[in-house]
């Protein structure tokens, strides 16, 4: 079973650096290479560049939390919320929902 992770192509957990406007603020966000190509997923099914996407998704986290802590996890999270939405199988009691 661990071949089937660690047997991926490196490439595919290299980090990205993109430098972006978040709501004017110029910034840098450094993620893996897989979850970059998630956040252009998003941002295409969103209808949106994923500079305005990612700049959107802050405006949010800072209307409802004042601030944010690690927009970069915060991130990582929600592409795995993406990915679990995809998921047609229904979630079992055991695992943890997305609120």
């Amino acid at each position: 079973m661990c071949q089937m992770f660690a047997g991926q192509n490196p490439a595919r957990y290299e980090y990205v650096t993109r430098r972006l406007r978040l709501n004017g603020q110029s910034t840098s966000i450094r993620l893996e290479r897989a979850f970059w190509g998630i956040l252009d997923q998003m941002a295409e099914k969103d209808g949106c560049t994923t500079p305005a996407f990612l700049s959107k998704l802050h405006s949010e986290v800072l209307e409802q939390h004042g601030e944010t802590t690690n927009f970069t996890s915060l991130l990582r999270c929600a592409c795995m919320i993406h990915l679990g939405e995809l998921d047609q199988v229904p979630q079992s009691p055991g695992r943890i929902a997305a609120e």
